[in-house]
């Protein structure tokens, strides 16, 4: 699937050529779950896989949307996206427009076909991999001019994050829609949530002769169940709690002192987590700046451990993924994504992520779990038009 492709596809489904075809990048979190919505550090870098829009404005407020990757299409009328919230992936492609419209931008109705490269749920961000391509296709569309700077995309990843709170109802922060707008090719990017300061950082695994590997374990996820919304209220309790706005306010100096005044074993795991994360996406940076893979790999490790004991947000495909990695002579490894499912993150020396492929699929076998599959996490470039 590319975007000449995406363009022949469009006219099968609306009888008319597409203005243009525009993506964006999934991504893939170093370091940094759970820690945007508590306005702390996150360290994503954009995938190379995509999702493609072939897009054409029309002259009413209808909005067409069909999904190669998806079933059932989605027809809606832009000023009632708010009320009959379109479910399923509808809604975040839909609700874009919707949160452009709202933030006064002057967006109409759109007819798209959708196609992606992007594993679904999986915790390589393909839900804002679709909002970021339809975001781009509207700034150009209706010549809003948002993708000129850095100031524009930064607007237009708020609205992406307003569909995907608003309208999908899914409680996340913004790391993936930031990654997506605001990266660049060949860098991870280090993103401050309370001062909005970004740090693009080199992402170069082929200078120490590693790989960052991808296993999708099989299981999947959806950022608005329940189980991501309880971890983020569970760190908005603990901040009423200790007088803070956010969680980011609380550093490994007054951890103890915190945990303390929380008397609660569950939040303070919690906290802990949130606050060890913050410090090694910021050491992490550090480190990927001095090409030092083995700190890198060492603290993805310990980021894993610290999802699965303290977060408490993965599951035993994942801990299978993670444990045979390392065992098989991964660097370190790591759930990516926010949890309950989805994709793990292995260093490896280049080129044996096919022998790490094969030792999870013979654990999976074992253990009686689907096969996995695997792929090497080459760094993207951000949302764009292509064509």
């Amino acid at each position: 699937m590319d975007a000449q492709g995406m363009a022949e596809i469009f006219p099968q489904h609306f009888n008319a050529r597409p203005t243009g075809v525009w993506s964006a990048p999934g991504r893939f979190n170093l370091m940094g779950e759970h820690t945007d919505y508590n306005r702390g550090f996150c360290l994503p870098v954009p995938l190379d896989a995509r999702t493609f829009l072939a897009a054409r404005a029309r002259d009413d407020e209808r909005i067409r949307l069909v999904s190669l990757n998806i079933e059932g299409d989605v027809d809606v009328e832009l000023s009632a996206v708010d009320a009959e919230r379109p479910g399923g992936w509808g809604a975040y492609a839909a609700g874009v427009l919707w949160a452009l419209r709202q933030a006064g931008h002057p967006v109409r109705g759109v007819d798209m076909v959708i196609g992606s490269t992007l594993l679904i749920g999986a915790g390589l961000s393909s839900s804002a991999a679709l909002e970021c391509s339809v975001a781009a296709a509207a700034s150009d569309l209706f010549g809003l001019g948002l993708l000129a700077d850095d100031a524009g995309r930064k607007q237009l990843a708020v609205a992406c994050q307003t569909a995907e709170n608003e309208i999908a109802l899914a409680p996340t922060g913004g790391v993936d829609q930031t990654s997506a707008l605001r990266g660049s090719r060949g860098h991870a990017l280090l993103i401050d949530f309370l001062t909005d300061v970004l740090r693009p950082v080199p992402y170069l695994p082929q200078d120490a002769g590693v790989e960052v590997y991808i296993i999708d374990t099989g299981t999947r996820h959806s950022l608005s169940a329940g189980h991501y919304g309880n971890r983020r209220a569970e760190c908005e309790q603990i901040a009423r709690m200790l007088g803070v706005d956010y969680l980011r306010r609380i550093d490994e100096a007054g951890l103890p002192e915190a945990i303390r005044r929380l008397n609660d074993p569950t939040l303070a795991k919690r906290l802990r987590h949130v606050v060890t994360e913050n410090a090694r996406g910021v050491r992490m940076a550090d480190d990927l700046e001095a090409g030092d893979w083995r700190a890198v790999a060492q603290a993805m490790t310990t980021a894993h451990y610290s999802m699965r004991d303290d977060l408490e947000v993965s599951v035993p495909e994942v801990d299978l993924a993670v444990d045979t990695a390392l065992a098989a002579g991964a660097w370190g490894a790591r759930l990516v994504g926010g949890g309950f499912g989805g994709c793990v993150l292995a260093v490896m020396p280049r080129g044996r992520g096919d022998e790490l492929l094969h030792a999870v699929s013979d654990a999976y076998d074992r253990a009686g779990y689907a096969t996995p599959q695997g792929f090497v996490g080459e760094a993207g470039s951000p949302a764009a038009r292509d064509l």
